[in-house]
């Protein structure tokens, strides 16, 4: 008789198959070590698990969420943890030390660095301090337009 335990799918993160959470994504430090090797020497397995669940603070890690497919979810939220770890790594280990927004110039002597934080929207301009924050809020703007939902009469909403 086959074992009752599930064995989980090597991947950035692996969905879950047992009753208790269906489709919910789980953390692979593995898988995820391997996509982001760079990060993995600074980022411990403990800190990368707490960055996938302040990851799923921005993407609802639920089947019902925006991102009903698993495996791209699993990615997106790799993304994330990726984001998350080099905006809190200190500098000297690949992080981004403290500074938010892209860097606008910088100057050698007498050490001197300018970053811009407003020329994109609030929310862009926080996913655009990494290239993996980058690469998240690229991928996800298809979930960011307006969806329209065929049904009965829209009631328009008018405010006083």
């Amino acid at each position: 008789m086959p074992d009752a335990t599930t064995t989980p799918v090597p991947a950035t993160a692996a969905p879950t198959t047992g009753a208790a959470m269906p489709g919910v994504v789980v953390f692979d430090y593995t898988a995820w070590s391997a996509r982001f090797a760079g990060l993995a020497a600074s980022v411990g397995a403990t800190q990368a698990q707490a960055c996938f669940e302040q990851a799923a603070l921005y993407l609802p890690n639920t089947p019902t969420g925006p991102v009903p497919d698993t495996g791209r979810r699993a990615l997106l939220l790799g993304l994330l943890v990726a984001h998350i770890a080099t905006l809190e790594l200190p500098q000297e280990q690949g992080g981004n030390g403290g500074l938010v927004g892209r860097v606008a110039s910088a100057s050698r002597g007498s050490v001197s660095v300018t970053t811009d934080y407003a020329t994109q929207t609030e929310r862009a301009a926080w996913f655009a301090q990494t290239q993996y924050g980058a690469a998240f809020w690229a991928a996800t703007r298809g979930l960011r337009q307006a969806r329209y939902v065929p049904g009965g009469p829209q009631m328009p909403r008018i405010w006083p």
